[in-house]
């Protein structure tokens, strides 16, 4: 096929859109397809070589886009390749503007879509360019001073070009992204989640198997060992997870995944967020950092398979123990996850099967044989998954999750699926109290439809299934239940599409070879018929229930509601697919009947009358002949006959038989045109007789009725819609149709036949036209020139009908004419549109009615408008309306999903669509000067004074924007007129109206946004200018939300616009190679070259004119202020510096009197500030010279030898200006840590960077003006007095943006401004309110990260000022402002080197925790070192250490705020202390030391037995305490360290952690109570955090003895504890617990034991435990256990010896009672076990359990609970668990259920 093409086309396209060959025209594409890509590439190719990145290339561009659309990839392979490389040099420009780089992403990503048309060898991209774009846009350095403005999408577009790049990255580019991105592998830093994320992004996994040692084998180990170690969940894991994903899917056999899966399984789980055990206290941060469902299912998916087979068994091991959380009865919010998991799944599992059997191969890596899915890992796989499937039917978010997961199930195994499904199905086809359960049920039957009807070797007798299921469904179709009746129609119209409904009952005496499932089908179909009958019975039932005066009151609307649409839509759809899918004789029954049902009976047109009609439509659509023979005379005899007499005609309310014979007749009248030829004469005699009726109901009717007949004879459309190609009608011995139930379409044999417009109709069509639309237009003239008088009826009467026959011929007139509009846009390049041939040859020498009608209507608007008042105005608008968009008529198609394995019906609505799409681009938008007539006109109407008639006119104005190219230019001064203050006629209409136009409609064009600089030159000053009109009134909340909502929309949508156009020379280079390369050859000539246009002008010219506009009049509304200044803040930018005037504008704004303005300048100046920031000079240095000492070879990470001189080290601090200057500062905290860069930019020596005192004569204009203001004294106080006023009383915060400002200043001025400065800061730091501290702590924080590189003295003599101030205001900290200097003070030291800030340490040090101003200011001074501790992280170790020291004797604090404070800060001082792969130990504080030191000190608590009470002593009593008190209050302490912790560190210390856990055990309540102390509340939290958290395989065993240590401790609170917490520990740990058959056994033996506990609580909590865990099926139910129990149960009694009256019963019971109960537990525990099934074995434990029902108590009482539960959760389905039981023991099971003592 290929090799043919090539002949037309002289070169073998990649890929095009095969749909393009069924179309009539098909033959004439190649060429007119050869002309608009020449035409594309040559023009393209010109336009980058001229260098004219808009319009020209955006333009040509577009058309590119628009030409993949039409054809697909219908150019050569190497054209492609040019094209690809081309658009890649343009995305990657760095200065381009963002809005043009998304549309060349977007097209580029189409490009490079197929990727298995171009392979590694045809195309090679580099990387660089990309991360340099992503790097420069994600994490841009000016985006947060308001310098630069991204669209929100930008992100998703950069994250798909990468994906769409990454397979053809080079094959050194994985080592060098390891280079550039392992340095910033510091876990405690920021830049972690970046490089992680980097690497999820572009590390290549597509790479072939002889390249894999320079693919992932070189970070593999590496970054599992990473994931494997780390334990709590820090965001940056979800991005190692999406990677694996991605690798194992690319790479399936050849990485072994098996010693990781246990580990997989176990965070997968962990990552569901399943509520276990009863209090459980979920840590915040494993909700948000949850993987994502879609990667984990991809990871899952791509493990299946393989000869080791231990993923399958994982996973079964998975549902099984989450099976239970998917009953209808559960809820939550992890649900939603839950249901996630089990819908793509399945599909995934599918994608994987059709790549590795059906996929045509590719140059990517084939899946290895040996690890291919078998057919038993197929089944292993469903069976797996049956069971929470088909729980999930019935789930509270819906069946749609479950019906596509058991879809997918179907098709891989339908044997396995199908029959449960069916068992749920026709109980409840029958019920009629639970209707959810049978809209759930057929949703799901809809799912597994076609692996049902087509039956296939593996469920063969699935098709007998599908004549009861379509016979039982009937009674779903039922006025009184919407949702029901919409799925029965789903129902039913899903499965008569896939059968043809053809009665083969007679094959079985003609044929002899069926098979005996063939034989039920044949005389199954002789049933076919009668279910036709039925369900038109069914449905004229619901139309009779559904007419007008049944359903309304008289005063309702008449119009038919959104459930009734519904309805009718649902009814019609199915109905026309039963009637194309039966045979002829069904048919005609049918018609009999449908024809019989709308005769006899009148309906009215609105509702019962438009479902009738409907379903006559459906049957003269299927076989036009045989119906439009009933119909047509019919109908029309019964309207001439009632209107022979005259005055029907002029009456208002028509009569309702005519009403219904014309609706009849004009749905009827809706096919192909050659049928309707014979009845020509019959129908123009009705149309004639009908389209004056005075009734608009009737004329409109009648009009419908025009429209169809010319729609049917001009339109080119398919006639064939038939699930089998050439329709039933061939006998049975030939054919038989059960063949063909379920079969798919074939797209090469689809013969599909398309009605093309004969001369006959086309004449018809204009003889129609000539008849009635030439009348009404010479009628229409003469009213408008005033020579002829008609009432308003009349003219609305005229209008509907020039209307319809526009909408019905619109496709045979040409379109309008006109010449085109020059020079609307300066171009070098040829901007032509390029037209497509539609299958329309236009006669010429006919009249051209479009452009007739178009003189009409404008002159009525000119002359009418004005009189036209009342209630058709709007009515006239929307005749108007359809005029102009008659094009755009086409679009309403109902789109289907495709895809090539579906029925016909639905290909051929593809390929119409294919002739569709054609059809609207080629309406073409060339904008000519017809066009630009009716935009004024429609202008005009926009700004009407009717509200009504202006937001019709508006949306049709948005529209047209949108359609023609470029016209919005034109537009713009037409709007702003409007709005000119100096135009006094302007109406408050006008005025809103033409805020509207601007506004836009939310998706349309936004006129004051477009991205070119002349528009918002004219526009943005209009705006502001416009608050001095006289139209203009505030008073009108309309009019101020108006502007409210533009101002807020520009704000919104508003992108960076660039300045610099250039297009680099790589780019022109391979332009050139585009225009000389391949066929079809381009036309245009290569250029010479030209300069480019200046676009810094038109930039300057907005700026000057806002500013002129906000000076000038001062007298405007403070409204327009904000609007003008909020404007003026967009346009500062990266690339350009604000011209002197505007920065003085922005300066003078900081102290204006209103709020708004201030903060907006602000942000400004801070930004301007960046903008005049001098560039400092960096060298780089390599690290290994600067530390002296060689580089290992190998990856080690932490403290080395060299990184040891980065760390800070009081002995050797730059106190002096010499060692200042050759102190080498490294700022950033991350480099070193991991490993080093290859070359580390490094701030050169003082002496070559810019100078830094300025005078003022050596400064720039703009830094003159800032220099004056800010050491102007009266400037600054009045500055300094705003800053310190609150804004909104306790909402107040630190604000950054005051910070960049300060930040600024003192870097570009150096301390110029101190002095004026500093008696403020020393008044402001005494003053406690709390606006003043913040204040003065915002100009601290930036003053200290301001003066980066001033010199030593300054920055000596800056701290002899800042430490006293410092010290001050930690004095004065209170409540309201201990957060903002912890925020200061964690701002100034972030990214800075700690041997620079030595001064701020050092002072912080001295003494935090001193009980000066009580234990609140010890509690700040500690917050606020923490803040800058916590920035520093891994440099400062001595630091950390002093810390520790001076805090361990503090442990046994009193106050509860300095106890929460110091445990947060131990927090931060052990972060560093981390267990990861390839790090060395750290030199910081280490866990383990402190826990040895601890527990010595808590011996006092730990050796005693006796409870520990929480001895709150007085405050103030001193003397030493006991050793005992002491303990418990490090305790508190500690406590709260081990809380802080768990959220925070990467890793847990567990095993120092299990040393603690006996104290922690002893100490926790066992009862849910808050009136407990801190302390025990504080245990039993610790116990649930530590509980859940994740263990390494190596720790399972130290766990488990410390429990089993703690379960012998004589404390039964501790006994009862270990369940609680055993029960997270495994539930969290699942798969790496059943990994290791030791620790499996250690559990069950453990909770064995307890069972047997002499603690009653005990024993009822380990059997709850047992019951959990035979639940996630972690133990199972084997015969020595239930011969355990069994044994146990059978322990004799003591008989009750007499008592006496009045003794005392003795409490303890014997130890053979507890042996027996422990046995009763064990049997409850099984049964609970499985609430929502019977298995084999629980029958007899039942009868087991009854036995024990009359013993003593605890055992009675556990019986009885057992017996309700399980009568509790089986009741729902008891009628299934039934069958379980033999008949005795369901007579003893009811006796007991019911039995009195239920009752007791």
């Amino acid at each position: 096929m290929k090799k043919a093409k090539s002949d037309t086309l002289d070169f073998i396209p990649q890929k095009d859109i095969v749909y393009n060959k069924l179309l009539p025209y098909a033959d004439r594409l190649d060429d007119e397809s050869n002309d608009i890509l020449s035409k594309i590439k040559g023009n393209l190719g010109r336009a980058v070589q001229l260098r004219e990145i808009w319009p020209g290339v955006l333009f040509w561009t577009r058309k590119l886009s628009t030409y993949m659309r039409l054809y697909g990839r219908k150019f050569s392979k190497e054209d492609h390749v040019l094209f690809i490389k081309l658009l890649y040099e343009l995305v990657t420009i760095p200065r381009l503007e963002i809005s043009m780089m998304q549309g060349l992403a977007r097209l580029l990503i189409n490009l490079l879509k197929k990727r298995e048309l171009l392979s590694r060898e045809d195309l090679e991209l580099p990387w660089r360019p990309l991360y340099e774009l992503h790097d420069r846009i994600l994490f841009s350095k000016t985006e947060h001073l308001g310098l630069n403005w991204f669209p929100n999408s930008v992100e998703s577009v950069l994250k798909t070009l990468v994906k769409s790049c990454r397979p053809y990255f080079s094959e050194s580019a994985t080592q060098e992204m390891l280079d550039e991105w392992r340095p910033l592998l510091c876990p405690f830093d920021v830049t972690m989640q970046r490089a992680i994320s980097y690497f999820e992004l572009f590390l290549p996994t597509t790479l072939p198997p002889e390249l894999h040692h320079k693919g992932f084998k070189l970070w593999f180990d590496e970054l599992i060992s990473l994931w494997v170690s780390v334990q709590n969940l820090p965001s940056w894991e979800i991005h190692l997870v999406n990677l694996f994903a991605r690798l194992a899917n690319d790479n399936i056999g050849y990485i072994d995944w098996d010693p990781y899966i246990p580990k997989i399984f176990t965070r997968i789980l962990r990552s569901l967020n399943l509520p276990v055990g009863t209090s459980q206290m979920l840590v915040p941060r494993y909700i948000t950092n949850a993987y994502d469902i879609s990667h984990v299912v991809l990871w899952v998916s791509s493990l299946l398979g393989g000869p080791s087979k231990q993923a399958q068994e994982q996973l079964s091991g998975l549902f099984n123990s989450i099976t239970s959380f998917f009953h209808p009865s559960n809820h939550g919010r992890w649900l939603m996850k839950l249901m996630k998991l089990l819908q793509r799944l399945p599909a995934s599992v599918v994608r994987r099967l059709h790549r590795e059997r059906y996929k045509k191969p590719t140059w990517l890596t084939p899946i290895p044989d040996s690890h291919k899915l078998t057919e038993e890992d197929i089944t292993d796989f469903v069976e797996s998954m049956m069971q929470p499937v088909l729980l999930a039917m019935f789930s509270k978010t819906g069946s749609l999750d479950a019906a596509q997961a058991l879809q997918n199930l179907a098709l891989m195994r339908p044997e396995l699926v199908i029959p449960p499904v069916l068992e749920k199905t026709y109980p409840a086809l029958e019920t009629l109290t639970e209707p959810h359960q049978l809209t759930a049920t057929l949703s799901c039957m809809i799912g597994v439809a076609r692996s049902l009807v087509s039956g296939g070797q593996r469920f063969p007798e699935g098709p007998t299934h599908m004549l009861p299921l379509l016979m039982r469904a009937l009674p779903g179709v039922d006025p009184n239940d919407f949702s029901k009746c919409m799925i029965t129609f789903q129902f039913i119209a899903t499965f008569v599409t896939l059968v043809p409904l053809v009665d083969c009952s007679s094959a079985l005496h003609e044929r002899t070879d069926l098979t005996e499932v063939e034989r039920e089908m044949c005389s199954a179909s002789a049933e076919f018929e009668d279910f036709v009958l039925q369900f038109m019975d069914r449905c004229f039932a619901l139309i009779d229930s559904s007419t007008l005066e049944q359903t309304r009151e008289e005063t309702e609307t008449e119009k038919m509601t959104h459930l009734e649409s519904l309805v009718e839509l649902g009814l019609s759809s199915t109905f026309s697919t039963i009637l194309t899918q039966c045979s002829l004789d069904i048919f005609k029954v049918a018609l009999e009947k449908v024809f019989n049902f709308a005769t006899t009976n009148i309906f009215e047109t609105r509702v019962a009358g438009r479902m009738v009609a409907d379903m006559c439509r459906a049957a003269s659509k299927c076989h036009p002949a045989e119906s439009l023979k009933m119909f047509v005379p019919h109908c029309c005899n019964a309207i001439n006959q009632i209107a022979v007499n005259e005055e029907v005609l002029n009456e208002e309310e028509l009569d309702k038989e005519l009403l219904w014979n014309l609706q009849l007749l004009s749905e009827v009248s809706r096919v192909d045109g050659d049928k309707i030829l014979p009845y020509r004469s019959e129908l123009v005699q009705i149309l004639q007789l009908t389209l004056h009726l005075k009734c608009k109901q009737g004329y409109t009717l009648a009009c419908n009725l025009l429209h169809h007949i010319l729609r049917s004879t001009a339109l080119i459309y398919p006639t064939e819609y038939c699930s089998v190609p050439g329709g039933f009608h061939q006998p049975v011995s030939d054919y038989l149709p059960i063949k063909d139930w379920g079969r798919p379409g074939d797209l090469w044999n689809l013969d599909i036949r398309w009605h093309v417009p004969s001369v006959e109709e086309t004449s018809l069509a204009f003889y129609l036209l000539d008849l009635i639309l030439q009348p009404e237009l010479q009628r229409l003239q003469r009213f408008a020139q005033g020579d002829q008088d008609m009432s308003r009826d009349d003219v609305l009467q005229s209008l509907t009908i020039v209307q319809h026959c526009l909408l019905g011929a619109g496709g045979l007139m040409p379109p309008l004419k006109g010449e085109p509009i020059p020079e609307l846009v300066h171009s070098m390049v040829n901007l032509d549109e390029t037209t497509l041939y539609t299958g329309m040859e236009y006669d010429e020498s006919r009249e051209n009615y479009r452009d007739a009608i178009c003189g009409v209507m404008r002159q009525l608007l000119r002359t009418d408008l004005l009189h036209f008042k009342g209630s058709h105005k709007h009515e006239f608008d929307s005749r108007w309306k359809s005029f102009n968009l008659v094009k755009k008529s086409m679009e309403n198609r109902v789109r289907h999903f495709i895809a090539l394995l579906l029925c016909i019906t639905l290909l051929i609505d593809r390929v119409m669509l294919q002739h569709e799409l054609r059809k609207l681009t080629v309406e073409g938008c060339q904008y000519r000067s017809i066009h630009q007539a009716l935009m004024r006109d429609l202008l005009r109407l926009s700004t009407s004074t009717y509200s009504q008639v202006r937001s019709r006119a508006q949306n049709v104005l948005f529209t047209a924007l949108g359609t023609y190219n470029f016209c919005c230019r034109d537009l713009i001064p037409h709007v702003l007129e409007f709005l000119n203050p100096d135009n006094s006629s302007v109406t408050q209409q006008q005025f809103k109206g033409a805020l509207y136009c601007f506004l836009g409609n939310h998706s349309g064009v936004c006129l004051a946004n477009l991205h070119d600089w002349e528009c918002i030159a004219l526009t943005w000053p209009a705006i502001v200018r416009s608050g001095l009109s006289s139209a203009m009134s505030l008073e009108k909340p309309s009019i101020v939300r108006l502007f409210d909502d533009l101002a807020d929309k520009i704000h919104r949508q508003y992108e960076t616009i660039g300045i610099d156009f250039s297009i680099p020379d790589e780019c022109c280079t391979v332009a050139k190679a585009l225009m000389t390369a391949g066929n079809p050859v381009p036309v245009e000539p290569v250029p010479s070259e030209e300069e480019t246009q200046n676009e810094i002008m038109l930039y300057l010219l907005v700026i000057a004119s806002d500013i002129d506009s906000d000076f000038v009049q001062l007298s405007r509304p403070w409204k327009f202020e904000h609007i003008a200044i909020g404007f003026l803040s967009l346009l500062l930018r990266d690339d350009h510096q604000l011209p002197p005037p505007a920065v003085m504008f922005f300066v003078k704004s900081l102290n204006h009197d209103s709020l708004y303005v201030r903060k907006v300048a602000i942000s400004a100046v801070a930004g301007i500030m960046k903008q005049i920031k001098r560039p400092h000079k960096k060298v780089s240095v390599s690290p290994s010279e600067l530390c002296g000492v060689k580089e290992l070879d190998v990856i080690v990470a932490g403290d080395r030898a060299d990184n040891e001189w980065l760390q800070y080290n009081s002995s050797n601090l730059p106190r002096t200006q010499q060692d200042w200057d050759h102190c080498v500062f490294v700022e950033k905290t991350h480099w070193g840590y991991y490993c080093w860069p290859r070359k580390l930019m490094m701030y050169a020596p003082l002496e070559e960077q810019p100078k830094h005192n300025l005078s003022r004569e050596e400064m720039t204009e703009r830094e003159q003006i800032i220099f004056d203001h800010f050491s102007d004294p009266v400037f600054i106080n009045q500055f300094i007095e705003f800053l310190s006023l609150e804004d909104r009383k306790g909402k107040d915060k630190f604000s950054p943006r005051r910070f960049c400002l300060f930040k600024g200043l003192f870097r570009n001025f150096s301390d110029a401004f101190l002095p004026v400065l500093r008696p403020h800061m020393e008044r402001l730091v005494a003053d406690s309110h709390e606006s003043k501290q913040r204040c003065v702590a915002e100009i601290i924080s930036g003053l200290i990260r301001g003066c980066k590189h001033w010199s030593y003295l300054k920055v000596e003599s800056l701290w002899e000022l800042l430490c006293p101030l410092l010290r001050t205001a930690l004095s004065n900290i209170t409540i309201e402002t201990y957060a903002d200097w912890g925020t200061c003070i964690a701002t100034a030291c972030e990214s800075r080197d700690p041997r620079k800030l030595h001064w701020l340490f050092e002072m912080l040090m001295e003494s935090p925790v001193n009980g000066e101003g009580g234990s609140f200011v010890d509690a700040c001074r500690l917050y606020v070192l923490q803040g800058g501790l916590a920035q520093q992280e891994w440099r400062v170790p001595e630091l950390l250490h002093r810390l520790l020291q001076y805090l361990e004797p503090k442990l046994t604090q009193v106050y509860k705020n300095v106890r929460e404070r110091i445990g947060s800060v131990l927090t931060y001082i052990f972060m560093i202390d981390v267990n990861l792969p390839y790090t060395q130990p750290t030199t910081s504080p280490r866990i383990l030391d402190f826990t040895e030191r601890i527990l010595l000190q808590l011996k006092p608590l730990t050796e005693g037995d006796e409870e520990i009470q929480n001895h709150v002593i007085e405050e103030n009593e001193v003397g030493e305490q006991d050793e005992r008190t002491q303990a418990i209050k490090l305790l508190k302490t500690v406590l709260k360290w081990l809380i802080a912790s768990a959220g925070r560190s990467f890793s847990t210390a567990v095993p120092e952690q299990l040393r603690l856990l006996p104290l922690l055990f002893k100490i926790a309540p066992v009862e849910n109570d808050d009136s407990y102390d801190e302390l025990k509340r504080d245990a039993k939290t610790c116990l649930s955090l530590m509980s859940q958290g994740l263990l390494y395989t190596e720790q399972i065993p130290m766990v488990l003895n410390a429990l089993q240590e703690i379960a012998g401790s004589s404390s039964w609170h501790a006994r009862y504890t270990v369940l609680t917490y055993l029960q997270i520990m495994v539930f969290y740990n699942l798969f790496t617990f059943m990994s290791d058959q030791k620790a499996v056994n250690d559990v069950r033996a453990l909770v064995i034991q307890l069972l047997e506990d002499e603690q009653l609580e005990v024993r009822e909590m380990a059997a709850t435990t047992l019951s959990g865990f035979l639940q996630c099926n972690f133990l199972s139910m084997d015969a020595p256990m239930q011969a355990h129990f069994e044994a146990l149960c059978k322990t004799s009694l003591p008989k009750k010896r007499k008592r006496e009256v009045g003794c005392i019963v003795d409490t303890i019971p014997s130890a053979d009672l507890v042996r027996r109960h422990a046995g009763v537990l064990g049997l409850s525990a099984c049964i609970l076990s499985s609430p929502y099934d019977v298995p084999t074995w629980m029958p007899q434990l039942l009868m087991d359990l009854s036995a024990h029902l009359n013993d003593t108590q605890p055992i009675e009482m556990t019986v009885k609970k057992t017996l309700s539960n399980f009568r509790r959760t089986h009741h729902d389905n008891w009628q299934q668990h039934k069958q379980q039981f033999t008949d005795d023991q369901l007579l003893v099971l009811t006796d007991l259920l019911v039995s009195p003592c239920y009752y007791a």
